[in-house]
C-alpha cells in the first residue's frame, strides 16, 4: 500500500552518458508517474562500435546488476531497459530472456525492454510498414539488424533513414557520435523537416527508434503534418508502464499511443 498520490512508478536501465531517457520521461509523465534512473556501463565508452548482444552477456555485467537489484528494493511499479539496439542485436530471445532474468534480480518487479515496448507500440496502433527514422550514430550493422528485429515481429520496413547532422560532424566516426556530444544536438525541427521530406507514400507510420534520440517533442507535429502514427522509443517505454499500471494514456501532446485524446 502506497499513499494515492504515488500513482505508478517506472524504472529506467539507461547507459551512463544517455542524458535523454530521464529528460523526455520526466517532461511527460503524469502526476504521480515518476521516474527513477540505475546506470550501466555504455558498450562504447572504450571507443568500439556496437554491433552484437546477447541477453547473457548484458544480464552478467556487474553495474547492470547493480542497478537492477537497486531499482527492485525501491518496489517500483515496473523497469525499462531503455537501451533498444540490445534488442536490435539479440533479437526478440534477447527482449524474452532478458526480461525473465532481469525480473528475477528485481526480487519481482517487471521488466521489460524498450524494444518489446517499440513492437507493442506500433501493434496497437496497427502500423505494419513504418518508415524508421534512426540516429546519426547508428551504423551499418545497427541497420540491419533494426530490420531483422522488426521483420521478425511482422513489421516491414517502407524506409529507412538516418538522421543528419550538420557539416561539422561529417569527420566524427559515426559510432562516436553519440559519446562526442550529438546526443545533445538533436532539433525536433529538424526531426520534422527530415521526416516530412523522405516520408514514402507506402508508410503506414514511423519509428524513431534510440533512447538516447530526442525526438518525442516532434511526434504531435509529425502526426497532425503526416496524418499517422508516430512511435519513438521513450514515448513507448512510458505506453507499456500504464499497460502494466492498468493506467489510461493520458498525456496530452504526446502522441497517440499515450494520449487517447489524440
Amino acid at each position: 500500500m502506497r499513499a494515492p498520490a504515488w500513482v505508478a512508478q517506472l524504472g529506467v536501465l539507461v547507459v551512463h552518458n544517455d542524458p535523454v531517457v530521464e529528460a523526455e520521461l520526466w517532461g511527460r509523465a503524469p502526476t504521480g508517474v515518476t521516474v527513477h534512473a540505475a546506470r550501466f556501463e555504455s558498450p562504447t565508452s572504450t571507443g568500439a562500435e556496437y554491433t552484437e548482444e546477447t541477453w547473457q552477456r548484458l544480464i552478467a555485467q556487474p553495474d547492470v546488476r547493480r542497478g537492477l537489484v537497486q531499482l527492485g528494493q525501491m518496489d517500483l511499479t515496473a523497469i525499462c531497459l531503455c537501451f533498444a539496439s540490445a534488442s536490435f542485436f539479440g533479437g526478440p530471445e534477447f527482449d524474452a530472456g532478458f526480461a525473465a532474468a532481469a525480473t528475477d534480480l528485481a526480487g519481482g518487479t517487471p521488466v521489460y525492454t524498450a524494444g518489446e515496448a517499440i513492437r507493442a507500440g506500433l501493434a496497437e496502433l496497427a502500423v505494419r510498414r513504418p518508415l524508421v527514422l534512426v540516429p546519426p550514430w547508428f551504423t551499418e550493422p545497427t541497420f540491419a539488424a533494426t530490420r531483422r528485429y522488426l521483420a521478425a515481429g511482422g513489421f516491414e520496413v517502407a524506409g529507412l533513414l538516418h538522421y543528419r547532422l550538420d557539416d561539422d560532424w561529417d569527420g566524427v566516426a559515426r559510432h562516436r557520435i553519440f559519446d562526442r556530444g550529438g546526443r545533445w544536438m538533436i532539433d525536433p525541427d529538424e526531426v520534422c523537416r527530415q521526416v516530412g521530406a523522405h516520408f514514402p507514400a507506402e508508410a503506414d507510420g514511423v519509428l524513431i527508434p534510440g533512447s538516447g534520440f530526442r525526438s518525442w517533442d516532434a511526434v504531435a507535429r509529425l502526426e497532425e503534418t503526416l496524418g499517422v502514427p508516430v512511435v519513438t522509443s521513450n514515448q513507448a517505454c512510458l505506453r507499456r508502464l500504464f499497460t502494466i499500471a492498468g493506467l489510461e494514456p493520458a498525456v496530452p501532446g504526446g502522441g497517440r499511443l499515450v494520449d487517447a485524446h489524440a
